[in-house]
């Protein structure tokens, strides 16, 4: 059983084109060519830079902390209630005005009681405004490095400026080391991510990363099995142009550097919209969709590929809405944070009940002083 799956996951029409066995991508005549078994040095590469990871955050990123003055806010823990935490744990975060009624009921609090018990025990499930820093520092110095990787080993080719190149020869193309490290450094760096998951920053998108992940692993992967290889380094060099302003204008958007980090976060916008939006969908996407039918019919990878690209694309569509919420923001109003993320509430009384009462206090020194007089 094990060998007919082997060979059916392996059938050559599922990832070459016709005509092309594996046969024919054997290293020879000083060719060299990507195999599915160096993918498993993915795994130990992202074990390294989670290791890694620790030592920046650690040595590195708290102290820029604290030399930035960068606290997080002091928060009242919730007051022990087992009801409550059960409901909490099990049922919702968020209670409806009914449940908290019924909450009432079983524990004997008031309804004032119960609503500031789950917004203190929402925000103990947040990350602190530190980790948010050594998380966006830590991503901004990696992209950086992956970008500058991807330059160099993308600067001197002929597919750079001609994407016609890219399937020239297609798929008897030599790998070579520049390619090898970077896919080798990329897939890491997303396999690391994925197995920190439940330790980093969770925003509201966090499915919507979880999908763009495992995406982005499977594309690679694939692209990596079929050499696609030059296609792949072009699609992760794009991404990560971006992502480097990004993560760089929540590092001094932290650090209370308002101005740079606006300014910045203006120029990570007009760059998303060209890379993603212009470059991704009508150069890179259509070079996969198009190319490639001038020189084979077309085979299950190549639907398969194309698929995958159009899944990241549509990832594209949901973040240029959320960036494009907070470039309305940071033009007409004040930007304050991120969308994506969980902002922490005021765990003891609302604004509005604050106000009220400072309100009331300023009336009645009012009458105070009107009554003396």
């Amino acid at each position: 059983m094990l060998q007919t799956v082997s060979e059916w996951l392996w059938w050559e029409r599922l990832w070459l084109p016709e005509k092309v066995s594996w046969s024919d991508l054997e290293d020879s005549e000083g060719r060299v060519y990507a195999k599915a078994s160096h993918l498993y040095a993915a795994l130990p590469c992202a074990l390294c830079l989670l290791l890694v990871r620790y030592l920046f955050e650690s040595y590195l990123a708290t102290p820029l902390a604290d030399v930035w003055g960068i606290r997080d806010r002091v928060r009242l823990k919730a007051e022990p209630n087992l009801i409550l935490e059960n409901y909490f744990c099990s049922q919702a975060q968020v209670p409806s005005q009914d449940d908290v009624r019924s909450l009432c009921k079983k524990t004997s609090w008031p309804e004032r009681r119960v609503q500031v018990w789950f917004r203190r025990r929402r925000n103990q499930e947040r990350a602190g405004l530190r980790k948010r820093f050594c998380e966006a520092s830590w991503r901004c110095v990696f992209y950086f490095f992956a970008f500058v990787c991807g330059v160099l080993a993308l600067h001197d080719k002929p597919w750079l400026y001609n994407l016609k190149e890219v399937w020239a020869g297609f798929p008897k193309q030599s790998m070579l080391s520049s390619q090898y490290w970077y896919y080798l450094l990329e897939m890491g760096f997303y396999l690391s991510l994925l197995l920190s998951l439940t330790f980093d920053v969770k925003r509201k998108d966090f499915k919507e990363q979880v999908i763009h992940h495992i995406a982005t692993l499977t594309l690679l992967s694939f692209s990596w099995i079929s050499n696609y290889i030059r296609i792949g380094t072009l699609v992760m060099a794009v991404h990560d142009s971006a992502d480097v302003l990004l993560e760089g204008a929540k590092v001094f958007n932290y650090t209370k550097w308002h101005q740079t980090a606006n300014a910045m976060f203006v120029v990570f916008t007009v760059l998303f919209v060209v890379t993603r939006l212009v470059i991704f969908p009508f150069w890179l996407i259509h070079c996969t969709w198009v190319y490639p039918l001038e020189e084979f019919a077309p085979f299950f990878g190549y639907y398969f590929f194309n698929v995958m690209l159009l899944v990241l694309q549509m990832l594209h569509f949901y973040w240029a809405f959320l960036i494009s919420r907070m470039f309305y923001k940071l033009v007409f109003s004040k930007l304050e944070g991120d969308d994506r993320s969980d902002e922490e509430e005021d765990d003891s009384d609302s604004l509005k009940e604050r106000s009220h009462k400072l309100n009331h206090l300023n009336g009645s020194v009012a009458r105070g002083r009107a009554n003396g007089h």
